[in-house]
């Protein structure tokens, strides 16, 4: 049996921990917060993010996390996007030798640029080969409600993306390997930005037609920025790309979404933090990700609009007449 721990008992990680004790593999969860964590032992719940969720008895939890990563196989991450870099500081001294880290967050950091996989293997000193990904289209009401759902394991070593395959396969949640771990993190980050634009179009009253322009040209700008950077252009048509932006960009599930919504509704966005219970990462990635498309001179103008409206004052109605009045260009597949 493989030994797994999980950082972060906010939603996502709570229901992939969720998954990977049900997969039959030996999980802990790791939290700062002793209550959360007292009430996933004794209650096998989690009451602040999943409410009602009946969690596995196999599941266990502490605040301990040297603890917590004894004889682990896989270490997997799942804390908000910008926090990485200072809690794996904490943390890396523990990680057991040949540990497998996994990454389940969807972000850019911001200042770097830097993609997820690329902070843990600087911070933890590890190379590719000792990372994976896990994106797609996850929204997690869906899967702790047991309903079905895919995803993608991505590694540079195929054995280890079929291991972290292995340790969480169900009948309900099924998995694919890939190698491309730059596209499938930049599917998986990017795609957040879009949904927010195509939140902010909702929440303005604006119909069908320009959610599916937004969405098809905010893949677009993900293949633009995945070709500059390396990526499989195949990827983006798969569950970490299109499957992942689909999902995010339409479901009232969907945080990124919901939180465009209020901001296209008129809400300030002291006023939609305030409302908005867990992290929607395209708030702060959407910078992080604009300054990586100028760093490669790479064109990406839903992302441009998305700061204006979100970080500069940029008035929704001002975002649409920007996007709608821009220099007409042929379209092209990819691009």
């Amino acid at each position: 049996m493989s030994k797994a721990v999980v950082f972060g008992t906010g939603s996502w990680g709570t229901t992939f921990a969720m998954i990977l004790a049900e997969a039959g593999t030996d999980t802990t969860l790791w939290g700062r917060r002793a209550e959360v964590v007292d009430a996933i032992n004794d209650r096998h719940e989690n009451p602040e993010y999943l409410p009602g969720v009946k969690l596995p008895e196999a599941l266990t939890a502490t605040t301990d996390p040297v603890a917590a990563m004894v004889g682990a196989d896989f270490v997997v991450l799942a804390v908000p996007a910008q926090t990485l870099r200072g809690n794996l500081a904490e943390w890396k001294d523990a990680i057991p030798p040949g540990a497998v880290l996994v990454s389940l967050m969807k972000g850019v950091e911001l200042g770097t640029g830097k993609r997820m996989s690329e902070v843990i293997c600087e911070v933890a000193e590890v190379p590719e080969s000792r990372v994976a990904v896990v994106s797609g289209p996850n929204l997690v009401p869906e899967l702790a409600r047991r309903q079905p759902a895919a995803a993608v394991v991505a590694c540079t070593d195929d054995e280890v993306a079929s291991r972290l395959q292995d340790a969480c396969h169900l009948p309900w949640f099924r998995t694919y390997t890939n190698a491309d771990v730059v596209g499938v993190e930049l599917g998986g980050a990017v795609k957040n930005v879009i949904a927010l634009a195509v939140g902010v179009a909702a929440g303005m009253g604006l119909g069908d037609n320009i959610r599916a322009t937004l969405i098809t040209r905010g893949l677009a700008e993900i293949a633009r920025l995945g070709a500059a950077l390396g990526a499989d252009q195949h990827t983006f048509a798969g569950l970490a790309g299109m499957g992942d932006l689909i999902a995010t960009c339409t479901s009232p599930l969907s945080r990124n979404r919901t939180f465009g919504e209020n901001l296209g509704r008129g809400m300030t966005l002291a006023e939609v933090v305030a409302a908005t219970k867990q992290t929607a990462e395209g708030v702060k990635s959407c910078e992080s990700v604009l300054e990586l498309a100028r760093k490669h001179d790479v064109e990406m103008p839903i992302t441009e609009v998305v700061v204006g409206v979100v970080h500069d004052g940029l008035s929704p109605s001002e975002a649409a007449l920007l996007l709608m009045n821009r220099t007409p260009k042929p379209e092209r597949y990819g691009l």
